[in-house]
């Protein structure tokens, strides 16, 4: 699918990854819509790239379709989305003191990553199956999980378990929605300059960015938002997670 000229849909949009997937596909010629609950930085990324900022808490399914239908009477019937917004604060299993979680502790996580990627792309291909197709397609869906998915460390079980549902969750939905010409994809990344860690010391991101066997450094989110333009662009891409990641394989703690 050419970018150009579609309306585009980017949860988490309004900094990080989400953000530069913004910006590439604005540049793209893309309309944007970004999703998101940070108003401030929302309306200023919108603005800078010619898009739409709509607030939206992605676990709420009447406001996610409100948002799906705004989005479409500003910028026309979405054809990508791509799924950006996620948390992911670090809690052991058992604390210092032997204490096990607070259940809302894990549930708060798998319930924004996972459950909130879902609701958004279940609304999105209600709004979509039935649209006019663009060639042999109608429209692309990309989830981010990472590489905790894979190689979760102690202290993020919650996030490795929503991010490891994402990759599970790709190929069954890409199966189902193939009747329709949605494709559905993932993309594992590994450590990049988000602003979680751009808040991090400049001796810390580099310690970090020596972990990645090459590029030894951190992935810049230009380098994901350059992978979502490769994946809309190629319609063989399908059903799959790609790790994003420069090899690394992250040890347990």
């Amino acid at each position: 699918m050419k970018i150009d000229g579609q309306a585009a849909i980017v949860t988490g949009g309004a900094s990080g990854l989400g953000g530069a997937t913004v910006d590439l596909l604005a540049k793209a010629g893309a309309k944007v819509a970004i999703f998101d609950l940070n108003a401030e930085l929302g309306e200023a990324k919108a603005k800078a790239v010619g898009g739409s900022f709509i607030k939206v808490n992605v676990t709420d399914e009447s406001e996610v379709e409100a948002a799906i239908a705004e989005a479409e009477g500003l910028h026309g019937k979405a054809r990508i989305l791509v799924n950006c917004a996620g948390i992911g604060p670090p809690k052991k299993v058992i604390d210092r003191d032997g204490n096990a979680i607070p259940l809302k502790d894990f549930t708060s996580v798998v319930n924004v990553n996972l459950f909130g990627s879902f609701n958004v792309l279940s609304k999105f291909a209600a709004a979509l199956h039935t649209a006019d197709p663009l060639g042999e397609e109608r429209g692309v869906v990309i989830n981010t999980a990472s590489v905790a998915a894979f190689d979760g460390q102690i202290g993020q079980a919650a996030y490795a378990a929503s991010k490891g549902g994402i990759v599970g969750m790709t190929l069954p939905i890409a199966r189902e929605l193939a009747r329709y010409g949605i494709r559905v994809m993932t993309i594992a990344p590994g450590l990049f300059l988000t602003p979680l860690m751009a808040s991090l010391p400049q001796e810390a991101q580099d310690s970090l960015g020596r972990q990645v066997p090459f590029p030894p450094r951190l992935g810049d989110p230009t380098e994901f938002a350059h992978m979502v333009g490769a994946i809309v662009e190629n319609i063989m891409l399908n059903g799959e997670t790609i790790r994003l990641d420069g090899a690394i394989r992250m040890a347990p703690k």
